[in-house]
């Protein structure tokens, strides 16, 4: 059994917070520096440099890429040998995005109830989706999320019979829907089977692959290459003023499902795709 103190990790989500709203991934950094050579529109690459140069200013400014610092999402898996001593695992969470927000200058976006939509002041509560795993560590994963883009995702339960032409419908059918709002090029998560709620924290989860994960399933890996060519084929383009750049990578997560159901839900997330991981 080992022992980690909420103190560590308090200090690890605040720094995390910082971070990922002020440094991109390098793997999506380079994915935009890759689609400024693809892209056949001028307005598109001439939009897809803009983006490219923001995301250098944020980096060395340490200031946040996008003025929306996004909803705290977590993705936390505790290993089975691991003794969190301290606080409440969920509060220290909360305390670490409270001090990471403040210190980093960062907007407060969250309301304490959906409809009296009175704000929190320090972007509390997170969203924490937890797994018990094997091993004596705890890997934290930070997502924040903007909601141009998340206002756009959808989730949907499709009969067994529509299959695979039923799914790519649904997830061409989003993006179109989307069109400019979630700030193109995106990113899109799509989630397969399991019941509605898993499907839709799939398609999320999907999100903080890296931009060269390749799935090892290759039907999916086959599956996600045909969604991406198809969504840029709509051409939307770079932030919706046309072009061949509409989106940068589809990621496809996969659960069991029950006999009578086919739940997909899609993610689709700005080409300000940030999350970082840490292991404790």
């Amino acid at each position: 059994m080992r022992t980690i103190h909420t103190d560590t990790i308090i200090e690890a989500v605040k720094n995390l917070c910082i971070e990922a709203n002020c440094s991109l991934p390098n793997d999506v950094y380079c994915a935009i520096e890759k689609s400024i050579g693809t892209e056949k529109s001028q307005i598109g690459k001439g939009i897809l440099e803009k983006i490219k140069e923001n995301a250098d200013i944020a980096k060395e400014q340490n200031m946040p890429i996008c003025q929306d610092t996004g909803m705290a999402i977590f993705f936390v898996k505790i290993g089975q040998d691991v003794h969190i001593e301290g606080e409440y695992l969920y509060d220290a969470i909360n305390e670490g995005v409270r001090r990471g927000y403040k210190e980093g200058y960062m907007r407060n976006s969250i309301v304490r109830d959906p409809l009296d939509r009175v704000n929190t002041g320090d972007n509390t509560p997170a969203v924490i989706h937890t797994e018990i795993v094997a091993g004596d560590k705890l890997e934290i994963i930070f997502a924040p999320k903007g909601f141009g883009s998340e206002n756009m995702s959808a989730t949907c339960m499709l009969k067994p019979s529509q299959g695979e032409a039923g799914v790519i419908d649904f997830v061409l059918d989003t993006v179109k829907k989307a069109g400019a709002n979630p700030c193109p090029p995106i990113f899109v998560g799509v989630g397969i089977g399991g019941s509605m709620e898993k499907a839709a924290i799939l398609s999320k989860y999907a999100l903080t692959r890296d931009v060269e994960y390749e799935n090892p399933n290759p039907y999916y890996r086959k599956m996600e290459e045909f969604l991406k060519d198809e969504i840029n084929k709509l051409g939307i383009g770079p932030q919706g003023f046309g072009g061949s750049n509409t989106c940068l990578r589809v990621f496809i997560e996969t659960f069991p499902t029950h006999i009578a159901g086919l739940p997909v839900a899609v993610n689709i997330c700005c080409h300000v795709l940030r999350h970082k991981k840490i292991v404790i």
